[in-house]
């Protein structure tokens, strides 16, 4: 359970209420994440903005390369919601998901491209503390991606670090998205409330 508990659909206002709707229309049900934000309104408007814009912008790189570096930097910070919630993504865009059986071993694995073992390990520098990523590495991601690809990369692999590090430190944890079962915050059960929802 997560140390600060998600809003209800009870408790939200309607601008809470409307980002609800979207979210359980878009995913199944509202992520915890997003209900714990909810506490504070502001930062609510500010993180669903950001993240709609991210995913707007975010078009050089093919889907496979960012889930996969969005996927191992959640899997480096230990954050079980990101990992789970990733998972669900890379299947929803039809993506290989027996790489991640091997993700632990992804230097020897023949699961992976030489292009994905360069984004893991440009992932793994990034989350690493302190940062340890070289002027090679960029240089070779640059050759294989170019600048935009780059730039669309790191700008991924930073915002993954915030979503998993604030996660983690909230106590969030999966909540059943890869594994085709309904997702549920703690208000989910309540069947007056989620009916309302």
């Amino acid at each position: 359970m997560a140390r600060i508990a998600a809003v209800s659909p009870r408790e939200a206002g309607p601008m809470v209420k409307l980002g609800y709707w979207y979210a359980k229309r878009r995913y199944g049900a509202v992520p915890e994440p997003f209900a714990v934000v909810a506490h504070h309104r502001k930062l609510f408007v500010a993180e669903a903005i950001a993240e709609t814009a991210a995913e707007k912008a975010c078009t050089v790189l093919p889907p496979s390369i960012r889930e996969l570096a969005v996927y191992r930097t959640a899997w480096t910070v230990g954050c079980s919601w990101c990992v789970d919630f990733g998972a669900m993504l890379m299947r929803l865009e039809g993506l290989d998901m027996a790489k991640l059986k091997e993700i632990h071993d992804y230097e020897n694995s023949p699961a992976y491209s030489a292009d994905e073992r360069a984004v893991i390990a440009y992932s793994d520098a990034m989350t690493a503390t302190p940062s340890d990523v070289t002027d090679e590495q960029v240089a070779d991601l640059e050759r294989r991606f170019g600048k935009d690809g780059v730039l669309e990369l790191t700008y991924q692999i930073a915002l993954e670090n915030q979503r998993a590090r604030m996660n983690k430190a909230l106590g969030i944890t999966e909540q059943g998205f890869n594994t085709g079962d309904s997702c549920r915050v703690p208000w989910a059960d309540d069947a007056e409330v989620a009916t309302k929802a």
